[in-house]
C-alpha cells in the first residue's frame, strides 16, 4: 500500500496539494475524501480541479444539496457530497460512468463502502489552521 502524507497550513497550501493530486490523477481514479466538517474537503477538491486544468477551479463548491457536479477541463471531475445522504442509493449516481470520463472525488465518502482500488483522502485537524492529508492507495 502507498501512503503520502502532506502538512498544509493553509487553504492555499490545501488547493496545492490538490493540484498535486489532480496532475497524477488517472481516468477511473475514484477518491474518497475523509474529514470532519471544516477539515478542507472542498479546498482539497479545488486544488484536484486545478490540477485537472479545470480553468474555474476556484468557483469549485461543495454540491451539499444537488449531490453532484461535473467539471470539465484537461480530464472531467465528478464532485459528489454525501453529507446530507442518510439511506440514499449511492448506486443511482452511476458514479461508474462518471469514471470512464475522468475521476470523482467524493466528499463524506464515509457514508458509503467502496470497491477496490479506492484512493482514500483522510483530513484531519492538527491545530486551527493546520491539517494533515493523508493520501492511501491499495
Amino acid at each position: 500500500m502507498e501512503r503520502i502524507e502532506y502538512i498544509s497550513k493553509s487553504p492555499s497550501e490545501t488547493w496545492d496539494i490538490g493540484e498535486r493530486i489532480g496532475r497524477n490523477a488517472k481516468r477511473g481514479e475514484l477518491y474518497a475524501i475523509y474529514g470532519e466538517l471544516g477539515t478542507g474537503k472542498t479546498q482539497l477538491v479545488k486544488g484536484i480541479a486545478r490540477g485537472l486544468g479545470i480553468l474555474d477551479w476556484q468557483y469549485v463548491a461543495s454540491p451539499s444539496f444537488t449531490i453532484m457536479n461535473v467539471y470539465e477541463g484537461d480530464r472531467t471531475l465528478c464532485h459528489v457530497d454525501l453529507y446530507r445522504i442518510e439511506g440514499y442509493d449511492v448506486e443511482s449516481l452511476n458514479i461508474e460512468e462518471f469514471l470512464e470520463q475522468g475521476i470523482v472525488a467524493v466528499e463524506w465518502a464515509e457514508r458509503n463502502t467502496w470497491w477496490n482500488g479506492t484512493i482514500k483522502v483522510y483530513i484531519d485537524a492538527i491545530s486551527e489552521g493546520e491539517r494533515r492529508i493523508i493520501v492511501t492507495r491499495s
